[in-house]
């Protein structure tokens, strides 16, 4: 019966475009980058991985369903997929979603099941967790350290395809290390059902997390099969996105009980990967003083031969070939260098083209 209600609350596929993001309707910017799930299968398969009782998704506490907040669902696919397993793997259900579009069809399914609620506000704003925390939904979440085994709460998020996705993603592993945001709570999967490849930023995740795929890449292709909105379809007037169309993957997250980035070194850890990936096909030894004159002087700390493997560098490396160890190494060293600049503000107009392209 409720599987029922839910396809009849959810648009046909066929007429998602016509419904959603036709080129007929009026233009809608907020709508352009979100990619979102449309195949029911593959969302059943995905609610399954996300939540199953493997290593990294076992419950914390035997039997407890997790409270699970859901961001970006567009009109939510993989939010029925979530409700339709049993409370022992999903206690709350809270959506985050603020386009009048999709929530037309997330706010008839409160009706349907009482674990979930549907909040209208952005998963980009950070004011919104706030007020997910002020009205009380994550009452009956526990918080734990990151020592302890995980919480009973899980975030999972569509991440939209645009500059505010690629910021958003950035800053949800940027947090891990200050224990901040929902990570207050203790450790937790952060479940991502789209989003791809970083430089700069797998640096900083792989420091920060573990991170597998929830299902195989080749699960999620083709892109025309298994996701909205289409591409290439004639008359198609929207202006061609790189994300677009692009192979899509679901990974889980989870974060590191002993992070590599120590507390506090977050903006050392930026600054230095910022200043050296501009640079990224030149080896360290040459490419080091664009971190700050005279940097050139920590080449001996982090090369030097009588070190242990594990505390130094081989400089030749170019800086796309440098491991999470070598950044480790080189932070330090950076941390530890009485010349070090304060302002780690990256001012340079160069730089600043460079981290926009």
């Amino acid at each position: 019966m409720l599987a029922r209600i839910f396809n009849a609350r959810k648009p046909p596929v066929q007429l998602w475009r016509r419904c959603i993001s036709s080129s007929a309707l009026p233009p809608l910017p907020p709508l352009e980058h979100r990619v979102f799930l449309q195949n029911e299968k593959l969302a059943d398969r995905l609610a399954q991985a996300f939540l199953s009782n493997g290593e990294l998704g076992e419950s914390s506490a035997e039997g407890e369903g997790k409270v699970v907040i859901e961001a970006f669902p567009g009109p939510g696919t993989l939010t029925r997929s979530l409700l339709k397993l049993p409370a022992s793997k999903v206690k709350k259900l809270i959506v985050l979603e603020n386009i009048e579009e999709y929530l037309k069809y997330l706010q008839p399914l409160e009706a349907c099941d009482p674990r979930l609620t549907v909040v209208p506000l952005s998963g980009f704003i950070w004011t919104t967790y706030k007020d997910i925390e002020a009205r009380g939904l994550l009452d009956d979440v526990v918080k734990k350290t990151f020592a302890d085994e995980q919480p009973n709460l899980h975030f999972i998020s569509h991440i939209p395809n645009s500059v505010h996705g690629d910021q958003l993603i950035a800053q949800f592993w940027r947090l891990i290390p200050e224990r901040a945001w929902l990570f207050r709570y203790g450790r937790r999967l952060v479940a991502t059902p789209s989003t791809k490849a970083h430089c700069k930023l797998s640096v900083i995740a792989a420091a920060a997390s573990h991170i597998e795929h929830a299902l195989p890449l080749e699960e999620l292709t083709p892109y025309m099969d298994h996701f909205f909105p289409p591409t290439g379809l004639p008359g198609d007037s929207r202006r061609s996105n790189y994300a677009i169309g692009s192979p899509l993957a679901a990974i889980t997250v989870n974060p590191r009980v002993d992070s590599v980035i120590r507390h506090g070194l977050l903006d050392k850890w930026d600054y230095c990967l910022r200043r050296l990936f501009v640079l990224k096909s030149t080896p360290l030894k040459r490419a080091i003083n664009s971190m700050a004159p005279g940097a050139v002087n920590l080449l001996p700390k982090i090369s030097n031969p009588d070190l242990p493997e594990s505390q130094r560098i081989d400089t030749s490396k170019k800086i796309r070939d440098l491991t999470v160890n070598d950044w480790a190494v080189l932070v330090k060293a950076f941390d530890e260098w009485p010349f070090a600049p304060e302002d780690l503000n990256i001012s340079d107009s160069l730089y600043q083209d460079i981290e926009r392209d």
